[in-house]
């Protein structure tokens, strides 16, 4: 477990897990909002995105935390371990609306600087229809792009907690699905 991507709707934890990991396992971690957005919600040029994920992805280990977007085919790849995170749609939608809320009008930890929180109508439509559209997208992706990472699937909270309770000097194979 050297080159983790970890995915979920917003809200499900995924900052969260990597920060904590990163803690355990001394890796970086590429935050997908940090490295997207540029300053007042603006979107990168493409070259340049790519550019840049291409290089901070070459490095022996890291952890990216988010959804690959526009940039599936450079990580996924090189990913040798996808982490999909698991929450019932309801809670993480609740957990998205009170980060936002919680961090209204400042930037959160994890994203780009000058794009601070504000009201995100987008954020709810998307996160209820994340099992739908983008779930079946995701996997296409990880089917096609990462067919040799292992995949772990943690259910809600208590399986980020059994996952991080594991002792992580083990092997990659010792880990299995939750």
């Amino acid at each position: 477990m050297r080159r983790i991507v970890i995915v979920g709707q917003s809200g499900a934890g995924k900052t969260r897990l990597s920060l904590l990991l990163a803690q355990r396992l001394h890796f970086p971690v590429l935050h997908a909002d940090k490295l997207f957005w540029r300053p007042g919600w603006v979107d990168p040029e493409d070259e340049d995105y790519r550019s840049r994920i291409h290089a901070l992805t070459e490095q022996d280990s890291w952890i990216f935390d988010g959804i690959p977007g526009r940039v599936f085919d450079i990580i996924l790849p090189r990913a040798d371990t996808v982490i999909w995170l698991q929450q019932p749609p309801f809670k993480s939608m609740v957990r998205g609306y009170w980060r936002m809320l919680r961090y209204w009008g400042r930037t959160r930890p994890g994203m780009a600087d000058g794009c601070p929180e504000r009201l995100n109508l987008q954020l709810w439509r998307y996160a209820a229809r994340f099992e739908s559209i983008q779930r079946p997208r995701i996997e296409e992706w990880i089917k096609t792009y990462a067919p040799s990472a292992t995949v772990l699937t943690l259910q809600g909270d208590e399986g980020v907690v059994r996952f991080l309770d594991r002792d992580f000097t083990q092997p990659t194979a010792s880990l299995s699905s939750e």
